[in-house]
């Protein structure tokens, strides 16, 4: 059975973002709508939210449940390009909040059709926008052995990459791989280890996709064009699911609340060597009744800066 889609760390995405009844807030990562729907309950009148996604079906899906809203806006599109996407809608430097909730949504997951799933037959795509880009399945059966070992060790963190690339080279040269089963059968055969709790083809699963979605270069471009849009005292809240976005995001917020370091201890700085942001506490991770009731949020880690004004 399909787990039903639930938004992770709810509450204290809603405490970092500060909702104010007339604020202007952006969901960068729509996905099925469980924060923005919150956000929106905590909006009056006057107050706005916009929401960006790639995927072709969370759009939909935004504007089947909000699209009579006329607080609501939904775009589609990469947040890799929030800064473009907001232009269109008149929006610049004045966001109150953007929240940024990164990874595969439930229905994602769960849609064989989509191919993130390794436990389900299923095309081997793995795209969040079905339209932009090559599918796995074309770089799996046309990339050097190299090249998949480093796909998969760069971005799966996987000790044992160069195994697993191997046996896809192998693989392949009997049939194409096209389906999310294959793959899996290949990794598990593959991997000569099992860590406790954790399928083997989670890690090669996760790199490839990240890499054919470019999900880590996205998040970098996005972050980036995140103080350009706050206003003094507005938010950014990233929810981050496993180490390489969160080391990204953690060592963007740390270096944008520090003076530029070549004009350290100097009387005068000029403003664009000021520090930007300011971190608002410690990262947050769910608790255990969190966990218990949605396995997915196992992983995640909120972290929380404030534009200076």
């Amino acid at each position: 059975m399909a787990e039903q889609h639930r938004p992770v760390l709810l509450e204290e995405v809603l405490d970092g973002l500060q909702v104010r009844a007339d604020g202007l807030y952006v969901d960068a990562t729509f996905g099925r709508g469980g924060h923005a729907g919150a956000v929106l309950k905590k909006l009056g009148v006057d107050g706005r939210l916009v929401a960006l996604d790639r995927d072709p079906e969370a759009i939909a899906v935004a504007q089947k449940q909000f699209g009579s809203d006329n607080r609501f806006t939904a775009l589609k599109g990469g947040f890799g390009d929030i800064k473009q996407l907001l232009e269109t809608e008149g929006v610049t430097g004045e966001v109150h909040g953007v929240l940024f909730d990164l990874g595969v949504s439930s229905p994602q997951l769960d849609d064989p059709q989509r191919g993130f799933s390794f436990t389900k037959h299923g095309p081997l795509d793995m795209r969040m926008d079905p339209d932009e880009g090559q599918p796995a399945s074309r770089w799996i059966n046309s990339a050097s052995q190299d090249e998949i070992a480093d796909v998969i060790r760069r971005y799966g963190e996987e000790r044992f990459s160069r195994r697993i690339a191997r046996r896809i080279v192998t693989d392949r040269q009997q049939a194409p791989i096209g389906n999310t089963l294959r793959l899996s059968e290949i990794v598990s055969a593959a991997v000569p280890r099992r860590e406790p709790g954790r399928h083997p083809a989670t890690r090669t699963f996760q790199a490839i996709r990240i890499f054919v979605n470019r999900e880590l270069d996205e998040l970098e471009r996005a972050l980036d064009q995140v103080p350009d849009l706050l206003a003094g005292g507005g938010r950014l809240c990233v929810i981050s699911f496993h180490s390489l976005e969160d080391r990204i995001v953690k060592r963007f917020m740390r270096r944008k609340s520090m003076t530029d370091s070549r004009y350290a201890g100097l009387p005068e700085i000029p403003d664009w060597a000021q520090p930007v942001l300011k971190i608002v506490g410690k990262q947050v991770r769910p608790d255990q009744s969190e966990v218990d009731a949605n396995s997915r949020a196992r992983s995640a880690v909120l972290r929380v800066a404030e534009k200076r004004n």
